[in-house]
C-alpha cells in the first residue's frame, strides 16, 4: 500500500549534484514528485512560483547557505524542513530546530532512512493540517507529569519549558510516555519510529535515547524519567 503522501512534492536543494540525483530517484520510486535547486537563491524563488509539500535543505550551499533559506521561508510559510548537514556541530542543529526545522539528518545517510524521515514528517504536517481544520479545535496531548506532548502541533514541554525534539526523537519519547513503566525493546522503538522495519543496528535507538536526555537535561539536571534496563531495553519512569 502506497503512502498517503504519493505524489506530494519534495524540492531538494543541495550544490553536490550527485546528491540531487541519487536522493532524486530514491524519492521519485517511492512515488514523489521531485524538483532540485542547486543554491538557496534559486530555491526560493522557485519556492515562490511552485511550493512544495517539503523541502530538503543542505545547509553549506553558495548564494544563500540553508539556513538563511529557512530564516527568510518562515517568515510566510510553515513547509515542512528537513536540513541535510555534513557538520558535527551539535549547536547548528539545535539553532536549526529552533528556527523551524523538522529534523536533520547526517551525511553521510542512506537512501532508506532518508525516505523514512521524508514520510514521518509529512505524516506530521498532515496532522497538524487536519488539526487546525478542525471544527472543535482541539489537539491530541499527552501529559504524563511533568511531560506534556501535542502530538499534531509537535510540542513538548517539561515544567512548562520547551525541549525541541526531532521527529524521531518525538515519536520514540511518544511510544515510551504512553505506558509509564513498560518496558520498550530496541526494534518495538524502532518500529514506532517509522512504518516499515528499518534494518539499523542496536546503537541507533542508543543515540536516540541519549540525545533525547541531553535534551531533557538542559531544562532539567535531574531529569531521570528515561530508564535503561541492560539487554531489555527502555521505559518512561513511573510518576
Amino acid at each position: 500500500m502506497r503512502d498517503t503522501f504519493d505524489m506530494a512534492t519534495i524540492a531538494l536543494v543541495d550544490d553536490d549534484r550527485n546528491i540531487l540525483t541519487s536522493v532524486s530517484i530514491a524519492l521519485e520510486s517511492e512515488g514523489y514528485r521531485v524538483e532540485t535547486y542547486t543554491d538557496g537563491s534559486s530555491a526560493l524563488d522557485g519556492f515562490s512560483a511552485r511550493p512544495p509539500n517539503l523541502a530538503i535543505l543542505d545547509i553549506k550551499m553558495p548564494r544563500m547557505d540553508g539556513m538563511e533559506l529557512l530564516r527568510r521561508l518562515r517568515q510566510k510559510s510553515d513547509m515542512p524542513v528537513i536540513f541535510l548537514t555534513s557538520k558535527d556541530d551539535e549547536i547548528d542543529e539545535l539553532f536549526g530546530l529552533k528556527m523551524g526545522a523538522d529534523d536533520f539528518i547526517r551525511k553521510p545517510f542512506s537512501q532508506r532512512l532518508l525516505v523514512e524521515r521524508v514520510k514521518a514528517v509529512l505524516r506530521r504536517a498532515n496532522a497538524r493540517e487536519a488539526a487546525a481544520k478542525s471544527p472543535s479545535g482541539q489537539t491530541k496531548s499527552l501529559e504524563r507529569g511533568q511531560l506534556v506532548m501535542d502530538q499534531e502541533r509537535h510540542t513538548c514541554t517539561w515544567k512548562g519549558e520547551p525541549v525541541i525534539l526531532t521527529v524521531t526523537e518525538f515519536l520514540i519519547l511518544h511510544s515510551l510516555a504512553q505506558r509509564p513503566g513498560v518496558v520498550k525493546s530496541r526494534d518495538a522503538l524502532m518500529d514506532s519510529a517509522y512504518d516499515e522495519q528499518v534494518y539499523v543496528d542496536d546503537r541507533t535507538i542508543d543515540s536516540h535515547i541519549k540525545r533525547l536526555r541531553k535534551k531533557f537535561k538542559v531544562v532539567d539536571q535531574e531529569f531521570d524519567m528515561i530508564e535503561t534496563l541492560y539487554g531489555v531495553g527502555y521505559r518512561f519512569r513511573e510518576a
